[in-house]
């Protein structure tokens, strides 16, 4: 949808700066956030304008006499679309590097799409970024783990901005894993991340997309949208780890494992953004299913794991299928998970895809068929592999390990195409 707006790391580093920092660095304290993340009652303007900025004291590093190493945050509220091409508001955190960039040209933007927070407006990243660790009693405890991924490349010297995604923060249910409103709100926070004054990346630089698990799937779609979605935008490259390309088949894999408690939020988000599945959705589940979307729809993803970690939807559903078998035989909801499944456009931009062989949570065959798909329709893509044997089944262990194992392959593919390096492809070998 056309818009009519035409304009040598180390993981050792990244830690420390994010530990060390989180030691230093106090919350900030801003005016209500209620306030902040209320959007106003008319949305005008074009998508990726900003609504409104403020300062956003992160703990990533050392305070220094000018500002903060390796970055300095603006809490962002910008405009972009939901699933359903309304305006909508999406929160974010601009993060402006201390560290000077030393590749080529100016320097550049990464929009980083966060993999799970959780459904509850207190999870969103501009929010969590704001402490090592948030706690709501009893259960609710979280830190951003993204911060690892976030402070590898400030610590190269690229801009970052980090985007909470359709709902999460802002008024109404997240739309987890929803395509259109992920891939809109990636681009989009770029866009917003451009627009802000007195920062060192230029309003038309290069920009890249960054995300693994919810985020490589927010990428890989935002990639295929890019070109009529933002075709003004200088996409030099995509990095897409473990992508939930087909959520039909990344279904039958999370049920019964410690992610369970995320169908929910899939179940949730499909009904605030197509509000006439919501009867038969309620139609085919139990009070004990129903408690459990109430519950979740309030809940970060670690509380969700301790809380309803290796139940199985079976539990949940009146007639004691699985709910991948209630979706088989009911048309309306199957048809509106097939529509989320990415791999169906060819991005213009080189792709980098990991994914871990023993992934227990999104399973691999998808990512890689994703990678595949992309390969037949003519697309740039690298496809790698993380062969780290089975640990814990069930567990998300495999699904978490390779997000680290891989960032040293990942924020280089991001510096060398900022460097005008060519986009390594290894379609057909894989």
């Amino acid at each position: 949808m056309a818009v009519g707006r035409v304009r040598k790391w180390g993981v050792s580093a990244a830690l420390s700066a994010a530990l060390v920092g989180g030691a230093l660095t106090a919350p900030a304290v801003a005016h209500a956030e209620g306030d902040f993340y209320q959007p106003p009652a008319v949305l005008d303007g074009e998508s990726g304008d900003l609504i409104r900025t403020e300062p956003s004291t992160v703990p990533l590093g050392i305070p220094t006499g000018d500002g903060q190493f390796p970055a300095q945050g603006t809490r962002l509220l910008y405009r972009s679309l939901d699933a359903n091409g309304a305006p909508n508001a999406v929160s974010g955190t601009y993060l402006e590097p201390s560290v000077p960039w030393n590749g080529p040209g100016e320097r550049p933007l990464v929009v980083v799409a966060p993999g799970t927070q959780g459904q509850g407006d207190q999870c969103a990243p501009s929010k969590v970024l704001n402490s090592i660790v948030q706690y709501t009693p009893p259960l609710d405890v979280f830190s951003e783990y993204e911060i690892i991924s976030i402070d590898a490349m400030l610590l190269q010297g690229m801009a970052v901005v980090v985007t909470d995604y359709d709902g999460l923060g802002t008024p109404g249910h997240h739309t987890y894993v929803n395509r259109l409103a992920e891939a809109h709100a990636v681009l989009d926070a770029a866009r917003a991340a451009q627009a802000l004054p007195d920062t060192s990346i230029p309003a038309d630089g290069p920009v890249g997309l960054f995300g693994y698990s919810q985020g490589g799937g927010a990428v890989a779609a935002a990639a295929e949208l890019a070109p009529s979605y933002a075709p003004e935008l200088d996409l030099q490259g995509v990095y897409a780890g473990a992508p939930p390309a087909d959520l039909l088949e990344t279904l039958k894999q999370i049920d019964g494992t410690a992610l369970t408690g995320a169908i929910g939020y899939t179940i949730n988000g499909l009904s605030e953004a197509y509000p006439q599945v919501h009867d038969i959705i309620d139609s085919e589940v139990t009070d004990k299913g129903r408690d459990m979307l109430g519950a979740v729809a309030n809940q970060c993803l670690l509380e969700t794991m301790v809380t309803f970690g290796f139940q199985r939807t079976s539990e949940y559903t009146r007639t004691g299928e699985s709910l991948d078998a209630v979706v088989a035989r009911t048309p309306e909801i199957f048809e509106l998970l097939d529509a989320q499944r990415i791999g169906r456009v060819k991005p213009e931009v080189p792709v980098l895809v990991q994914h871990g062989t023993q992934d227990d949570i999104v399973p691999f065959g998808q990512g890689r068929q994703l990678a595949v798909d992309w390969c037949a329709l003519g697309a740039t893509v690298q496809f790698s592999s993380n062969t780290t044997p089975p640990i814990l089944p069930g567990l998300a262990v495999n699904h978490a390990l390779p997000m680290i194992a891989g960032l040293p392959e990942s924020v280089s593919y991001m510096n060398d195409r900022f460097a005008g390096v060519p986009a390594p492809s290894n379609c057909g070998a894989f």
